[in-house]
């Protein structure tokens, strides 16, 4: 018996060894295939030479995973990407913003905004995002080195997207957001750094407030420094832009009590001295003389001979609001606060507005020889202030229904 197991393994071994040498390494692409659900197409050039004429590319929604292509040397595509990053008119026009980064977009399509074009160094990145969302959208494969050129970040992710320019009205937000939403909105009045508003953002989204109002002149919230500094707060709120004065109101509900920031408190006694210093070259202080630009002279048919008899009229011209500390009670609600920019201040719209709800004048106070805030900084002292208070409210009208003999 032991010669004729000897016999089989001599005659069986050289059948082992005549084993195609590729046959591991097929399984093994097999298995690396799998693990992938993403295809590759071809350059979009060598697609159409091999079609034939009036075919369409083929694109099967019964195969499984992604497809995408990779960009060919001086694909049209790829430079719409610094156009879009670069010129508001652009984006505006073809309704067309830019997100980069996988956290960014994958904020966005949980947000339900439309992605067109994704640019990618990597299949990688394709797997982290919702395969489900990408499968209308043109996708991309580029070199590194390209996305790296694009992009202005340090370190860049080598994940790009094209995107339809958002509706407030048809995103949909986190329900944890929605669920700790407060009555409590912010204006923004001619915010014009994109670091700034970004910054605000975040704070408005963290506060837990409604949403964000932006007038004429604020820089646009899809600019790629802003969204960069909203660290996801565009996904997470309804921000609504480029609105006149006239129209505010419209988007605010019923009764909303309006009040404007400050930093100089009319009731303190260097009141003379501080409206001479240098607060207004800083910007969001709602200083009188701060407001020429936004005065039209012809409609009020002035003429002033000197620029301090020009100083005087404007002070006269802007409504009187009471003033109060920033942690004085001021949320009855619904409420709304308004933040300045940082080179005019807030404009007379803002005064009239809040004047025409019975707001008043937020004061955050500071030390001597400090002039103001940065704007964001000052909307983040507010609008965390507004949630304390509106949460204390909360508190109190609820102990007082389940106690109301305490009350």
């Amino acid at each position: 018996m032991a010669a004729l197991r000897s016999l089989a393994r001599a005659l069986v071994a050289p059948l082992l060894r005549a084993r195609p040498a590729g046959a591991g390494a097929g399984r093994r692409g097999v298995r690396a295939l799998r693990r992938s659900p993403v295809r590759v197409l071809p350059p979009r050039a060598e697609q159409k030479a091999a079609e034939p004429k009036g075919a369409r590319p083929e694109r099967s929604s019964a195969e499984p995973g992604l497809r995408y292509e990779k960009a060919a040397l001086g694909d049209r595509r790829l430079g719409k990407v610094v156009t879009i990053a670069k010129s508001r008119k652009f984006r505006e026009k073809h309704g067309k913003i830019l997100l980069e980064g996988h956290r960014l977009i994958k904020d966005a399509l949980d947000a339900g905004v439309v992605p067109q074009t994704l640019f990618f160094s990597t299949a990688g990145h394709l797997r982290e995002l919702p395969e489900e969302k990408l499968k209308k959208t043109t996708l991309l494969k580029v070199k590194f080195e390209d996305i790296k050129n694009w992009s202005d970040l340090v370190a860049p992710q080598g994940l790009i997207g094209i995107f339809s320019r958002p509706d407030h009205a048809k995103m949909t937000y986190p329900a944890i957001q929605q669920r700790n939403s407060l009555p409590l909105s912010l204006i923004c009045d001619n915010l014009r750094d994109p670091g700034n508003l970004g910054t605000i953002l975040r704070s408005a989204a963290g506060a837990g407030c409604s949403k964000v109002l932006l007038t004429k002149g604020c820089v646009d919230p899809w600019e790629p420094k802003v969204l960069r500094a909203g660290m996801g707060a565009h996904f997470r709120l309804p921000i609504i832009a480029n609105l006149e004065w006239e129209f505010i109101p419209n988007y605010l509900p019923g009764d909303t009590l309006v009040h404007v920031a400050d930093n100089h408190d009319p009731r303190a006694q260097n009141q003379d001295e501080d409206m001479s210093g240098k607060a207004s070259s800083y910007g969001w202080v709602s200083r009188p003389h701060n407001l020429k630009a936004q005065i039209n002279r012809e409609d009020l048919a002035l003429e002033s001979e000197s620029e301090e008899e020009e100083q005087r009229t404007d002070e006269a011209w802007l409504p009187e609001l009471e003033a109060q500390c920033y942690h004085e009670n001021w949320t009855q609600t619904p409420v709304a606060v308004v933040i300045g920019g940082e080179t005019q201040g807030l404009s007379a719209q803002a005064f009239q507005l809040a004047e025409s709800t019975g707001g008043r004048r937020l004061v955050i106070p500071l030390i001597p020889g400090v002039d103001s805030l940065n704007s964001a900084m000052a909307a983040s002292i507010l609008l965390f202030e507004g949630k304390r208070q509106l949460q204390l409210r909360e508190k109190q009208e609820s102990k007082r229904q389940k106690f109301p003999a305490l009350s």
